[in-house]
């Protein structure tokens, strides 16, 4: 087999842990990877703005907005105007998206993320700099994306 077929073989393989974990997410809690990191993010305080989420994911606005909508649906977020500045937005879980961040499994990218900072300094920019090639090889350098590992669009719903 050829270095080609290797590597072709390599990104399917992360592709498909990627789509594994999906499934299992959205079986087990009802969500995308990607809500599931939003809901997390606003446990860590018990709140936030969407500012914040934009900031901490990478993403725009827009697909903030998106993704709350959809957890606000679900009953899982609520959203209140802040007293003090109306043009701000709070984000408070709620008691069912506390349980959905508990009932899910393990993320992927947690998994990742460990094994990731473990490595020395020079395998973590190794790897940084051969991910990116690949990004740019597949003209993928401008899409909006969050740094959570998830399959399709940023903001879909299952």
């Amino acid at each position: 087999m050829d270095r080609t077929d290797v590597s072709l073989i390599a990104l399917r393989r992360i592709l498909r842990a990627t789509e594994m974990y999906a499934r299992d997410l959205a079986r087990e809690a009802g969500l995308t990877s990607v809500q599931l990191r939003v809901l997390q993010i606003v446990s860590e305080k018990g709140h936030a703005t969407p500012t914040e989420l934009s900031t901490r994911m990478g993403v725009t606005q827009a697909t903030v907005s998106a993704l709350i909508k959809k957890l606000e649906r679900k009953g899982l977020l609520t959203r209140t105007r802040s007293e003090r500045d109306r043009r701000q937005t709070r984000l408070e879980i709620t008691e069912d998206g506390r349980h959905k961040v508990k009932a899910a499994p393990d993320a992927l990218q947690q998994r990742y993320v460990k094994q990731f900072e473990a490595l020395d300094d020079w395998e973590q920019a190794m790897i940084v700099a051969v991910l990116e090639k690949v990004a740019a090889m597949l003209d993928a350098e401008e899409i909006d994306a969050a740094p959570v590992l998830a399959v399709g669009d940023i903001d879909r719903s299952h």
